[in-house]
């Protein structure tokens, strides 16, 4: 980690905060169709610094840990920790998250600015067989419920947060769109 005090986090910058959202809505598959859980949640990000990778390449660093409690239950039923990298001599944003399901995923993709509203939007996707943004996972989840895509979509527009996550998995014998939603408004400060 670098020791100098100003960083530049690109386009990671607005994340830093705590933020929570209330109009969260999953939807994961079951056995027999869809089940729909409302939920809200809380998601911090903390500046971390940067790393040099084999002193040619610089990361900004973001961790960040999101907790989502179901509405119907007030019981947690999703903890993820993690990190989003900014590489800013090539424009590439990564995304490294980890579930206590036994599932790891490293997601990538290209940010070229803010779009026509300028707001900052951040995509990032990693598939099963992709060489270079991959899937992790231990062979009963290999075995039971695969996940062979993931993708997540945010956009930033100052103190507001809105997310599309699509996890593909293969389970109960068929292929399923597991997708997770929310708009978020930030907190706290870092």
């Amino acid at each position: 980690m670098n020791d100098e005090t100003i960083i530049d986090y690109g386009p990671l910058t607005g994340l830093i905060g705590t933020w929570q959202g209330n109009k969260g809505l999953d939807i994961a598959p079951e056995p027999d169709g869809t089940e729909k859980n409302a939920y809200y949640e809380t998601l911090t990000f903390a500046a971390i610094g940067d790393v040099t990778n084999a002193e040619q390449q610089v990361l900004t660093v973001l961790h960040y840990r999101q907790i989502v409690t179901r509405k119907s239950t007030d019981k947690v039923f999703h903890d993820e920790t993690g990190y989003w990298m900014w590489d800013a001599a090539t424009g590439v944003v990564m995304h490294s998250l980890t579930i206590p399901r036994a599932v790891a995923v490293l997601a990538g993709g290209r940010y070229d600015g803010p779009d026509s509203d300028n707001n900052v939007v951040l995509e990032v996707a990693a598939k099963l067989d992709d060489p270079d943004w991959q899937i992790i996972q231990s062979p009963f989840m290999r075995d039971n419920a695969s996940t062979v895509e993931f993708r997540h979509h945010i956009t930033l527009s100052g103190d507001s947060l809105s997310y599309a996550e699509t996890t593909i998995v293969d389970i109960y014998g068929k292929r399923f769109e597991h997708t997770d939603g929310n708009r978020l408004e930030r907190v706290a400060a870092a």
